[in-house]
């Protein structure tokens, strides 16, 4: 793992060197838009929806939109007013009990690694969350913003999850009354539940579904179902750079023995008849003559000249005869 950001925990009069890692990633499975004849990736560009002009990055701002629609256009000289802070400081507010965190609040989660000289205060912050059994809530200051966040310990590290603020948290709007349960209703449920108890062990659930589309694409790769596109992104880019310089040293190769450069199209163009060329000597045939459709048409060229050489042979042995 690579560290996202260092600082320091501070709590009282400790300081703890941290450094910061993501403690997530996502495996969610994400498809290109293509074209569905060739397999081209579909690129949309950047236009504006007033005059239909597409719009260079430079000329692009940040815009807040007002709820009856208006737009507020900001210059970074707005955007530099705005409060941010750079403290590479995880400031500890105070020290709650962990139930009265809504896991709703919950956002990204971090692991702490403390640096050399911040092992022992690391460690005597982590021993005392355990044996109080509380999170810290602290603020700290990440991507130009100042976040609330909680510390908690898990497998013996510390974890900083960031958390929501509170008016982010939206409140149902519907209502979810339905009457009241009867005993012997709740008496099954109870039952059904106790039935179903267990403690919860997160290697039992796996990601079936990214897994029948990773199967899914092997098998299709195994079988050559597989289109490499010029601007595949994942596409090595040296390979059609090597492929481009053959290509044009093939060409010219041909122009330096005065023949015609082959198209790119290949055999797009081959029902167009050959040009003819003047040649000082006979050349090979090449790829492109073999599969030139004029082939066809030099077998008939090819037994005129065979049966003239006969009739030159036979005036030949006449002459000598005689």
């Amino acid at each position: 793992m690579r560290a996202i950001w260092k600082g320091a925990v501070s709590f009282g009069l400790v300081s703890v060197p941290v450094k910061l890692y993501a403690a997530t990633e996502s495996h969610d499975v994400s498809f290109r838009q293509v074209h569905a004849k060739d397999g081209g990736r579909i690129r949309y560009q950047r236009t504006c929806s007033i005059d239909g002009e597409e719009v260079p990055y430079a000329d692009i701002a940040k815009g807040y939109e007002t709820e009856d629609g208006e737009m507020v256009v900001l210059d970074d000289a707005d955007l530099a007013e705005l409060p941010s802070t750079s403290s590479r400081e995880i400031s500890v507010e105070k020290f709650v009990p962990s139930e009265q965190i809504d896991p709703m609040l919950f956002e990204k989660s971090y692991y702490l690694e403390p640096e050399k000289s911040g092992a022992k205060p690391y460690a005597l912050l982590r021993q005392a969350l355990l044996e109080a059994d509380r999170m810290a809530v602290v603020t700290v200051a990440l991507r130009q913003r100042t976040s609330v966040a909680v510390l908690r310990v898990r497998d013996d590290v510390i974890v900083l999850q960031t958390m929501m603020w509170p008016d982010e948290v939206r409140t149902p709007d519907f209502n979810v009354n339905g009457g009241e349960a009867k005993p012997a209703e709740v008496k099954m449920a109870t039952m059904l539940v106790e039935t179903l108890a267990g403690d919860f062990d997160p290697a039992d659930y796996e990601d079936d579904y990214a897994e029948a589309v990773e199967a899914l694409v092997k098998a299709k790769v195994e079988g050559g179902e597989v289109r490499r596109t010029p601007t595949s992104t994942k596409s090595s880019g040296e390979v059609v750079d090597l492929l481009a310089a053959l290509q044009r040293s093939v060409d010219a190769a041909k122009k330096g023995r005065g023949e015609e450069a082959e198209d790119e199209a290949g055999d797009e163009d081959a029902g167009e008849p050959e040009k003819k060329t003047t040649r000082k000597a006979p050349a090979k045939k090449t790829a492109a003559t073999k599969k030139s459709p004029t082939k066809k048409a030099a077998k008939p060229a090819a037994k005129t000249a065979s049966k003239t050489a006969a009739k030159k042979t036979t005036k030949k042995a006449t002459r000598k005869a005689s």
